[in-house]
């Protein structure tokens, strides 16, 4: 008798362990909102990145072109000022967007910085891989930032 209580009891605390496990409630994660200054404050960088984001082509042509200097300059210029922009940005985005936001600038930054060296060794094929890591990562950032409100 006392062993088909203890077995008993080890079944029931194990059904129980297994149904606290399964019965908790999921939370919901409400979408970011943002007020009017904020998305303004936000809004306030977002034409130096797209900019950039605009001038892909020709990012890509002096990259085919081999024209290095040129490329360095683009680096060294306007993506340094989109980056810019960008740090200006992460802290005023949702807490829950900031992480992937910043991992997404230092992607992007290590991208540039695999072109500077691609750029200095001549590498075509390199500089043309990492050029279309740099616009995914824009891409993708600006898929992170609030639409402008009307």
């Amino acid at each position: 008798m006392v062993r088909q209580r203890s077995i008993f009891s080890l079944v029931f605390v194990l059904l129980a362990t297994f149904l606290i496990s399964c019965g908790s409630p999921t939370v919901a994660t409400v979408p970011p909102s943002y007020t009017a200054a904020e998305v303004a404050k936000i809004q306030e960088y977002i034409p130096g990145i797209q900019t950039v984001r605009d001038r892909s082509l020709e990012f890509q042509n002096l990259i085919k072109a081999g024209e290095w200097v040129k490329v360095g300059n683009f680096i060294h210029g306007p993506m340094t000022e989109a980056r810019l922009n960008m740090t200006y940005i992460i802290p005023n985005l949702a807490k829950q967007n900031q992480a992937q936001a910043r991992q997404i600038s230092k992607d992007l930054l290590n991208d540039l910085v695999r072109i500077d060296q691609a750029a200095a060794a001549g590498n075509t094929s390199l500089a043309a891989s990492k050029y279309q890591e740099v616009f995914a990562d824009i891409d993708k950032f600006l898929q992170l930032v609030p639409e402008k409100s009307s």
